[in-house]
């Protein structure tokens, strides 16, 4: 099996990367914009685990950028069979501080890049009669925090969007997961190393090798969303509870 994993230079992508190859001997497209990250990984683990490992370095954030990721496999003759729409970034800001740049790239990212590529190689997977996509979502889409009001959006659409292509895709034997994690031990939300180990303890935060392998395995087993991690069972009805003038008081002591 061939599988594409965005975002696949560090992080949670690159823990999927590395849950392909060892645990499910797969071949790999590593696709991110960090290419001396990418292409260090995509060696790693060709040597660690004997599949063949290619990297391209690419810009998902461009509003073009699925045609052109599905437009250069289909050039080189790939035949996808594990799609892993894990790509993403974070910030937390005042929406009107935020440059319009940056709010747009997330747009494209988290969205219009993940709708695209779920397209264009699940029209593929869809007519071999086979295949698997994973999609990334968070526990973010649960909640309306200002600060996070981009990127818990964003998370949102990738939740709903993912349920309601699962039946389509389903009739034709291409399995879609969605994933909802809640915190995760990587640098993506920019918290010091003691707070990060102080989630850890706690059980709030995850370690990323074991999210991928959590997800990647409902996947396969075709189950339609995963949310790894028993605290953010309890945290999801919290979360979507709370009061919104509870939540503007919490946000303006932080920014203050």
């Amino acid at each position: 099996m061939l599988a594409l994993v965005t975002g696949a230079s560090s992080g949670i992508g690159l823990c999927y990367s590395e849950v392909l190859a060892r645990d499910y001997r797969c071949d790999l497209l590593m696709v991110s914009n960090q290419e001396e990250a990418l292409k260090a990984a995509a060696g790693r683990l060709s040597a660690a685990y004997g599949v063949s490992a290619q990297w391209l370095c690419m810009d998902l954030s461009q509003p073009e950028a699925a045609r052109r990721l599905h437009d250069y496999a289909l050039g080189k003759g790939m035949e996808v069979d594990v799609l892993v729409n894990d790509a993403g970034f974070f910030f937390f800001d005042r929406y009107k501080d935020v440059p319009w740049e940056r709010i747009q790239s997330m747009l494209n990212l988290h969205m219009v890049t993940l709708a695209g590529l779920t397209r264009l190689f699940g029209a593929d997977m869809c007519a071999r009669g086979h295949g698997y996509i994973l999609n990334m979502s968070s526990i973010c889409a649960w909640m309306r925090f200002p600060g996070l009001q981009t990127y818990d959006s964003t998370k949102a659409f990738v939740y709903s969007f993912s349920l309601s292509v699962q039946p389509e895709f389903r009739m034709h034997g291409v399995k879609l997961t969605v994933v909802t994690p809640g915190a995760v031990d990587t640098p993506l939300y920019g918290l010091p190393p003691e707070k990060r180990r102080n989630l850890l303890r706690l059980g709030i935060s995850m370690k990323p090798e074991k999210l991928a392998a959590k997800a990647l395995k409902a996947m396969f087993r075709g189950r339609k969303k995963c949310m790894p991690g028993w605290a953010n069972h309890l945290l999801r009805p919290l979360v979507t509870a709370l009061p919104a003038p509870l939540v503007y008081a919490i946000i303006k002591r932080m920014w203050k």
